[in-house]
Parts: structure tokens; C-alpha cells; sequence
């Protein structure tokens, strides 16, 4: 299928709409990091055929000198986003050492039309037997609505009013503070590579990915992030990069005071990121022995 840029698409449950760069499902809409974007409508260009990573650095990366890495970290933000899962793909699979293909279906998106009530000229009234089909129908489904509601609201309040585990924590996502904001996957992966540490380290809960992904590029503050969550304290972090030269700054933050209670930088090159991905998110993990 080869569709317009500009053309809304339905890929799985996501509708994609490239004009806004977002994707929508269940009324709730993501915004989505160009490249990414570009890539999703890439593969959704060929649905069902294997993508090698050369051809996406050709058309994708099109005029971008960057390595195989970046597809890697790409292929990752995009699952993320799409709450895909690469053990049991829904959206993008992995072909070993052929590349990666769209599973999910894929078609134009088409607005449905909303039901209506009134009468076409011609046609006859519904039966009385029908209407109180038709009645019932709306009466169970106001009154577990109305069931639905009260749980929500009891569930919401038993749920804040229980104190977060002492040793708990969240790792928001990290930002790229670099010139040109090109690193944006390796500040996500960085951040899925801490993530994953900190869940190896025993008695400690960390909230995952999906949970503190959400918080990405929105305004809210180190306490709301902590209360939505459920954890004592937040890790956040940043890059910056000088010529061949990276910065990762990590902190560790008290949600319910908002001190920093450590932090620390660190400097690598950049000659094999997902090597200096692993090795600094081993640092600070080795450095929250205040959590251990």
C-alpha cells in the first residue's frame, strides 16, 4: 500500500494522522517524534514484507549519515509507543538478520457516522415490543455505567490513600539536550536501560516503561509523576554531547520533599552507544545504594 503522507491511516487499533503528527486510539492521542513517525509510515507502506535496515536508512534517514543503532533504537521508541510487544508482535516484527515487517492490518482510516434516532421517510416506526427491547437495553447499560463510576471512584480512593513502598522509584524519560535534538532515541533508550537495571536490583519496585513513558514531553511535576506512579522517588536525567564526546546527567529525586538526594555525570564516547547505554545505566545503578 502506498499512501500519501498526508493521507490518515489505520494501522491495528492506531489511527495515524501525519498532518498533526499523532497517533490516536480509544480517544486518546500520542504525539509522535518525526523520524518515528516517518518510520511507522514506512513500514506501513509495505505491510507484511520484511524491511531491511539498509532500506530504512536509505528512505528513512534519507540524506542522515547515523548507524544501524539509530534503527534499533527507533524500532524500540515506535513498540513503545504502540504498546507493542517484540516476544509477541502485534505491530512490528523482527525477521533475524533480515530486518523487521508490519504485521498489524493496515488501511485507510474512515470516520463512522454517528447512529441516529430519526425516522427515514418511508420507513416504519419501530415496534412496540422492539422499543422495550430497546429500553432495557439503555437501562442496564446507564445503571452499570453508573456501577462502573462508583467503583472507579472507590478503587481511586483506596489507591491514594496507601503510601507508596519506601523503596520504590520511577525512571522519567531522559532529554536530549544536545544542539541539534538528534538523540532523542539514544535518551530513550538510555532511560529503558536504567529501567531495566533497576528492575534486577531485589526488594525494589520500579514502575515500567509504558507507565513513565506516559509522562514524556508533558508539564507535570516531579510529585504528580510520583503519585500517579506509586513510588517514593523519580530518576531523570539529560545528554548533551560535544563533538565524539557524550554527557549523561542522572539525578535522584525525593518525590514527597522534591531534594535531590544524589547526582552525578558521566562521560563516554560514542563509538558503540548501546555499549554506552549499558555501561552508564550500570553506574547509576550501582550509585542508588541509598534504595538498596
Amino acid at each position: 500500500m502506498n499512501a500519501p503522507d498526508h493521507a490518515r491511516l489505520r494501522v491495528g487499533d492506531w489511527r495515524v494522522d501525519p498532518n498533526s503528527d499523532q497517533i490516536s486510539r480509544d480517544g486518546t492521542a500520542v504525539r509522535v517524534e518525526a523520524q518515528t513517525l516517518r518510520l511507522l509510515l514506512y513500514l506501513a507502506a509495505r505491510p507484511g514484507e520484511v524491511v531491511s535496515i539498509e532500506e530504512l536508512l536509505d528512505n528513512v534517514w534519507s540524506g542522515v549519515t547515523v548507524s544501524s543503532d539509530s534503527v534499533y533504537q527507533a524500532i524500540a521508541s515506535l513498540r513503545r509507543i504502540l504498546g507493542d510487544d517484540p516476544k509477541q508482535p502485534a505491530y512490528v516484527a523482527t525477521v533475524p538478520r533480515r530486518g523487521y515487517r508490519l504485521v498489524a492490518s493496515v488501511g485507510p482510516w474512515i470516520d463512522s457516522a454517528p447512529p441516529t434516532t430519526a425516522v427515514r421517510p418511508g420507513v416504519a416506526a419501530a415496534a412496540p415490543g422492539r422499543r422495550a427491547g430497546a429500553w432495557i437495553t439503555t437501562a442496564v447499560v446507564v445503571a452499570l455505567a453508573a456501577a462502573g463510576a462508583i467503583i472507579f471512584r472507590a478503587s481511586h480512593r483506596t489507591s491514594a490513600s496507601v503510601a507508596p513502598a519506601e523503596r520504590s522509584v520511577a525512571v522519567v524519560p531522559f532529554l536530549d539536550l544536545t544542539e541539534e535534538m538528534k538523540e532523542e532515541y539514544f535518551a530513550d533508550g538510555m532511560t529503558e536501560e536504567l529501567i531495566d537495571k533497576l528492575t534486577k536490583v531485589p526488594g525494589l519496585r520500579v514502575s515500567a516503561p509504558t507507565s513513565s513513558f506516559y509522562f514524556k514531553n508533558k508539564k507535570v511535576t516531579v510529585a504528580d509523576i510520583a503519585k500517579a506512579l506509586g513510588v517514593t522517588y523519580i530518576v531523570d536525567g539529560s545528554l548533551r554531547k560535544s563533538g565524539k564526546m557524550l554527557r549523561v546527567s542522572a539525578r535522584l529525586i525525593r518525590a514527597d520533599s522534591g531534594f535531590v538526594v544524589w547526582s552525578d555525570t558521566y562521560d563516554r564516547r560514542l563509538d558503540d552507544r548501546l555499549a554506552v547505554q549499558d555501561d552508564i545505566a550500570t553506574e547509576v545503578t550501582k550509585s542508588l545504594q541509598i534504595l538498596h
